[in-house]
């Protein structure tokens, strides 16, 4: 991974520099209600839109701690300081309150992982950033746990508003933070939705601007929620009839990277290939626990692994704003997922 860190974080530089252009997605509430993009967000106004921002930020908080050439080191602290303040997160705070369902449950989920990120630092400049962002991480505590209340069902696709992926991310930042009771309604959630779900149909995927698998997004998350027998189980029964021509596993390339929509395509390689390496590792253990038939499940799912990370990788290697601003993000957590995982 460290060999792919100064690369990486040439692209968070030139994604923090880049205010244009951006997609903002406030409602306007009058013909006098169109504040800049750094008016509303201070913290968060470059890399085409918020929720890239923010992940944005988190790839670059994550990359200070892999051996960064000294130039790139002091550039990128630099830049993440300048938007990282206090002063431009309480107004980042403010708006969260004030748009209760913005961004929900992407941007959320990368805004308290970059917390996360920040907090579990030894480093005392990034330290602080986290601690300025402990603010927001109790907003979104408390939008969540709104939106548990409220929601009778969960949002089952592959782009931004996927409960599924939302939820895991959160799930494991706020478990990090020590959050416990904003990771029990996580967990609590995950399984009032998703836990009696079977028969996926996993032969209708892929749509085509999907960036996540709807199917593994739910498994990645269940994989974090059940015991491991439990969820070997669960598994086996949500997609009964994986194998290694399945379409769920299947690679994808994209025709044209300057449709912001088809380039979401690379992105779902990226995606599907953390999903699988932390899915099957959840399916060896619960084999080892005499879970049904899960080794031969892990060894489908891993099997896979290479075919979809191979061309996300190489996609990242891009130009092309429209995939530059987001995809290494997805890049360095399926990495970190496989360097977990050395098997794979």
């Amino acid at each position: 991974m460290d060999s792919l860190a100064n690369h990486y974080a040439g692209i968070v530089l030139d994604n923090l520099a880049r205010p244009y252009p951006y997609a903002s997605h406030h409602v306007e509430t009058s013909l006098a209600d169109r504040p800049s993009p750094q008016e509303l967000h201070p913290a968060f106004y470059t890399s085409f839109d918020w929720h890239s921002c923010v992940h944005m930020s988190w790839l670059g908080v994550t990359l200070l701690g892999h051996g960064l050439d000294a130039g790139l080191d002091a550039q990128l602290r630099t830049a993440l300081a300048a938007n990282l303040t206090p002063e431009n997160l309480v107004v980042e705070g403010a708006y969260l309150l004030n748009n209760p369902s913005w961004e929900r449950p992407y941007g959320w989920a990368w805004l308290v992982r970059l917390a996360a990120a920040a907090a579990a630092s030894a480093d005392p400049q990034v330290k602080a950033w986290g601690a300025a962002l402990d603010p927001l991480v109790d907003i979104v505590a408390g939008l969540v746990a709104g939106w548990a209340e409220k929601a009778e069902f969960p949002v089952r696709h592959g782009l931004h508003t996927n409960a599924a992926f939302g939820l895991g991310l959160l799930l494991d930042a706020f478990r990090a933070l020590g959050r416990d009771k904003a990771a029990g309604v996580c967990e609590q959630t995950a399984l009032r939705w998703f836990k009696h779900d079977a028969g996926w149909p996993g032969g209708w995927e892929m749509s085509g601007q999907d960036f996540l698998s709807a199917g593994l997004s739910e498994a990645d998350l269940m994989a974090r929620v059940l015991a491991p027998e439990a969820f070997a189980e669960w598994f086996a029964a949500f997609l009964p009839d994986l194998g290694p021509d399945s379409r769920i596993l299947a690679r994808y390339s994209v025709t044209d990277e300057s449709d912001g929509y088809l380039a979401h395509l690379n992105g779902l390689n990226l995606t599907r290939a953390g999903q699988l390496i932390r899915i099957g590792q959840a399916l060896r253990h619960g084999g080892a626990n005499g879970g049904p038939d899960a080794g031969q499940l892990a060894a489908v799912v891993d099997a896979a692994v290479p075919l979809l990370l191979e061309p996300g990788l190489a996609s990242v290697m891009t130009e092309e704003f429209m995939s530059s601003h987001w995809l290494a993000s997805f890049a360095w957590d399926a990495l970190a997922s496989a360097a977990l995982h050395p098997q794979l």
